[in-house]
């Protein structure tokens, strides 16, 4: 298992439980919390394969995906009261998991020959469209509309790994940089509780 792979499963199964705890407190019944897992953890990429005509569609292709989304439902039915406690390392894997997830969305959009525009838009919806999905589903206003600089992270790291890829810098070196971005802008929007600036007003003054 090489390390993006460890990564990527990783986010999967932060993804899982923090989908997992919006739907148990949501009182879901366990249907429901393992769909609302499902499509936190996997919606992006799934959605991505779709608009792109990529198959097999991601988990479809790997059921460690499906393994590793069931193992994080039940650990948050069995130790949903110490997961709070976990919050630091949930956070890390949730912003270590969107970088890894932009990224891999990226990559496979170039694979497909798409415009390196419509390539970052795909790495993108990878990362924050499982999400919103679980947003969606459970009558939420999505995250990245109301706060937090979060696709916008993925967006710097995204463009990022485009201008080094024209480059030709290393795999490696390319995919580290633009990763490492993403989870410092990320992680510092979070600290410091930075938020994109909201439009109040329009051009006469007028509030809305």
């Amino acid at each position: 298992m090489n390390l993006i792979y460890f990564l990527d499963i990783a986010g999967t199964f932060a993804f899982a439980i923090s989908g997992a705890l919006v739907a148990t407190r949501k009182k879901f019944d366990v249907f429901g919390v393992i769909i609302i897992a499902f499509v936190t953890a996997v919606g992006g990429g799934m959605l991505r394969d779709i608009l792109i005509n990529a198959h097999p569609i991601n988990w479809m292709g790997d059921l460690n995906y499906i393994w590793t989304i069931l193992i994080a439902v039940l650990t948050t039915f069995l130790f949903r009261s110490k997961i709070a406690n976990l919050r630091k390392s949930m956070f890390l894997f949730d912003t270590v998991g969107i970088g890894v997830f932009t990224l891999l969305g990226l990559q496979k959009g170039i694979l497909f020959h798409l415009p390196p525009s419509v390539s970052l838009i795909m790495g993108v919806v990878s990362a924050v469209f499982g999400g919103v999905l679980r947003d969606v589903l459970t009558n939420e206003v999505p995250l990245i509309f109301k706060k937090e600089i979060y696709a916008s992270a993925c967006l710097a790291g995204g463009l990022t790994y485009l201008i080094l890829n024209s480059f030709g810098v290393p795999e490696n070196i390319k995919f580290s940089i633009s990763a490492a971005i993403i989870i410092a802008i990320r992680t510092v929007a979070v600290i410091y509780n930075l938020e994109l600036p909201k439009v109040k007003k329009d051009i006469f003054g007028e509030k809305f």
